[in-house]
C-alpha cells in the first residue's frame, strides 16, 4: 500500500500540516510535513492484510490506519495527540464520522511521562550532537598500530615513533603472547625470519602471532590497547554515519549559531515539556505555540546550552508537580476506546 494507492482509494480519513507550521514555529525554510489517518478497506482489515503505517521515504508524510491510530492515542503517544488535536488552519481533510473523537477521552496522567519521556530524548539528541561537534573524527581511519606501545627507557613510547627510532618497519616484527599478561606480547625483530608483522594489513582488527626462533632474543614488550581500539572503531563508524545521514541544514545552523549543539531538538524539548504542563493544569493540547518566540530565541541559539539545561530541569519540576495536583484520570478507559473503534468502523464499512 503506498500513499498514491490511499489516495487514488479514497482511504484517507483525516490529513493535516504537521510540525512546525502546525506548531506556528516554521520559518521561511522550514518543509510542510504532513500527518493523517486512512481506513484500510474491509477485506484487508479483516484479511491477512493489515497495515499500520504507511509512509513516504523521509517519514515526512506519514497516515496511520484508524485502528493504529486509537491505540497510539490510548497510550497518550504524543505525537498522535498533537494529530488529533491540529489547529482548523492546518486541517486539510476531516471527514464528519471522526467528531466523535474527543480529546478529553484520551487525555491522562500518562502524558507525564509520555511527553517528558519524548522531551528528555531530544536533550540526548542535542547532547549526542554537540559531542560530535566538539569531537571530530578524523576521515583516515586509525589501525591497530596506532593502540600499540613499548616499553621504552623505563617508560612507554608508541609503537609507531619507536619504530620510527629504530628505523624498523612493522612488516618485519613478530609477536608472541606473553603468559598471564593479557594483550601484551613479546616483540622480536629480523628481516630474513618470516616473521607475519605486528598486523596482515591496514584493515586488521588484531595483532599477528609469528612462530619465532628458539634463539632469537626478544627487542622489547608490547602492549594494545585492544580496549581504546575498539572504542575507537565504534565511535568512528557512529561520526561518520552520522555524517552522512546528518541534516545538512541543521547542521549549518548549529555551525551558524555557534553554541555547538542542535537548537532544534532543544526547543523540541520545551515546547513538549510546556505542553505537558497545560495537558496537566488545562486538560487540553494547545499545538499552536504561545510561547512562539520563547522557542525560536531558542532554535536561533540565543541561550547557552547550559542554560537551557539549567532551565529544563526546573521545567521538569513542574510539570511532575502539576500533574501531581492534576485531577486528570490515570489512565484513558481503553474499555471505551475500542466501542469507540469499533463503533467508527461499522459506520465507515457501512458507508462504502
Amino acid at each position: 500500500m503506498t500513499i498514491e494507492e490511499l489516495k487514488k482509494k479514497n482511504l484517507i480519513i483525516l490529513e493535516c500540516i504537521s510540525g512546525s507550521k502546525a506548531y506556528g514555529l516554521d520559518t521561511p525554510t522550514s518543509d510542510t510535513d504532513i500527518k493523517g489517518v486512512f481506513l484500510l478497506p474491509k477485506s484487508d482489515f479483516y484479511g491477512l492484510n493489515y497495515i499500520p503505517q504507511v509512509n513516504n521515504e523521509t517519514n515526512d508524510i506519514v497516515y496511520y490506519e484508524l485502528g493504529r491510530f486509537m491505540e497510539l492515542l490510548s497510550v497518550n503517544n504524543p505525537n498522535i495527540l498533537e494529530l488529533l488535536n491540529t489547529p482548523p488552519s492546518s486541517i486539510l481533510y476531516k471527514h464528519p464520522f471522526l467528531d466523535i473523537i474527543q480529546p478529553q477521552d484520551f487525555l491522562s496522567k500518562l502524558c507525564k511521562n509520555t511527553f517528558g519521556k519524548f522531551a528528555f530524548s531530544q536533550i540526548k539528541k542535542a547532547r549526542g550532537l554537540k559531542k560530535k561537534i566538539l569531537n571530530p573524527v578524523d576521515e583516515k581511519r586509525k589501525s591497530v598500530l596506532d593502540f600499540c606501545y613499548i616499553n621504552y627507557q623505563n617508560g612507554s613510547v608508541s609503537l609507531l615513533k619507536y619504530l620510527e627510532l629504530k628505523k624498523w618497519e612493522q612488516k618485519y616484527c613478530g609477536l608472541i603472547n606473553i603468559p598471564h599478561m593479557k594483550n601484551v606480547y613479546g616483540l622480536y625483530y629480523g628481516e630474513n625470519n618470516n616473521f607475519k608483522g605486528i598486523i596482515k594489513n591496514e584493515k586488521s582488527n588484531e595483532v599477528a602471532l609469528s612462530s619465532i626462533p628458539k634463539n632469537k632474543d626478544q627487542e622489547a614488550l608490547l602492549y594494545f590497547n585492544q580496549d581504546g581500539y575498539s572504542k575507537y572503531c565504534k565511535d568512528y563508524k557512529e561520526y561518520w554515519d552520522w555524517v552522512e545521514k546528518r541534516n545538512e541544514a541543521r547542521y549549518e545552523n548549529t555551525k551558524k549559531h555557534g553554541k555547538n549543539y542542535d537548537s532544534k531538538n532543544m526547543m523540541h524539548t520545551f515546547r513538549l515539556l510546556e505542553m505537558a504542563i497545560e495537558i496537566a493544569r488545562e486538560q487540553k493540547i494547545n499545538v499552536k505555540r504561545k510561547d512562539r518566540n520563547f522557542l525560536l530565541d531558542i532554535k536561533s541559539g540565543n541561550y547557552e546550552y547550559q542554560e537551557l539545561l539549567n532551565l529544563a530541569e526546573k521545567k521538569q519540576l513542574e510539570m511532575e508537580e502539576a500533574f501531581k495536583e492534576s485531577n486528570l484520570p490515570e489512565k484513558p478507559n481503553r474499555e471505551k476506546i475500542k466501542k469507540m473503534l469499533i463503533e467508527l468502523r461499522e459506520q465507515f464499512y457501512n458507508e462504502k
